[in-house]
């Protein structure tokens, strides 16, 4: 049977605040020996993503902007499917386009006059600085197509009006481990990883799937694969969620992730 794991990235794979990786190389290696696909499914952006892909030597589909559009490499499944040719990958898109939904944030702030910063609204410097990142991989972070991370500077019991706000206007808001994302309804993880299962299985008939979170954005992915599973995080503490079958490594971070892989692939 095929196995395919769904990991999300910061948190996950990537440590939150340095993300760094190295207690996954060796695993990483081994799933590429044994032809293991490793489908990142993040909030982070298609350039990220690419930058990750070459770095860990990964050469399988991903999904950008919290299920916002997945890119499958050319020629990567044996039969042709509905998609947008761009580059050398086939994009299927299920999100709102960045421009709709940098509007719909402006109009809830000038609204509400709540403290939201989008990445929009700020410098690659600033990015860089409240993200932990270096200057380049900041300049990806905002190279985004289809949510906007914001910071909410408010407190957490207004909450509840800016995400009544966001549904009023149409699209959706999900909390990463950072930042909070706002998209296109129908930009979903589960969703993405329901339709790039269904593909798998047209090409290798019987498939388990696996996937590895960490935070609330993850709970569409976990939904939708076999065998979820949860890393802890940076407090030591896991998700707060129940769901059949879940597994919760002892772990955190990429010492967890390399804990589930070992546990149910290898």
């Amino acid at each position: 049977m095929k196995q395919v794991l769904f990991t999300d990235l910061d948190g996950t794979l990537l440590d939150l605040y340095d993300y760094s990786y190295d207690a996954a190389l060796p695993v990483l290696k081994t799933l590429k020996r044994r032809k293991v696909p490793v489908v990142f499914c993040t909030a982070k952006t298609s350039a990220e993503n690419e930058y990750y892909r070459k770095e860990l030597g990964i050469e399988d589909p991903f999904i950008v902007d919290n299920g916002g559009a997945i890119f499958i490499p050319e020629n990567y499944f044996s039969f042709s499917f509905e998609c947008k040719k761009r580059g050398n990958y086939c994009v299927v898109e299920l999100g709102a386009s960045y421009k709709e939904l940098r509007k719909a944030l402006k109009e809830i702030k000038e609204e509400t006059g709540f403290k939201i910063t989008g990445f929009g609204d700020m410098t690659a410097e600033e990015v860089a600085a409240d993200a932990n990142l270096n200057v380049e991989k900041a300049k990806l972070a905002k190279e985004k197509e289809y949510n906007e991370s914001f910071i909410f500077d408010e407190p957490k019991e207004k909450e509840v009006i800016l995400f009544d706000k966001i549904k009023d206007k149409g699209f959706a808001v999900t909390h990463g481990g950072r930042y909070y994302n706002i998209h296109g309804k129908n930009a979903d993880k589960g969703k993405a990883v329901k339709i790039l299962t269904e593909l798998f299985k047209r090409e290798y008939g019987e498939v388990k799937t696996i996937g590895v979170g960490d935070s609330m954005n993850d709970i569409p992915m976990l939904k939708a694969v076999e065998q979820p599973a949860l890393v802890k995080n940076k407090k030591g503490a896991w998700l707060d969620i129940s769901l059949p079958n879940l597994y919760k490594a002892q772990n955190e971070g990429p010492e967890g992730w390399v804990e589930v892989v070992r546990r149910f692939i290898l």
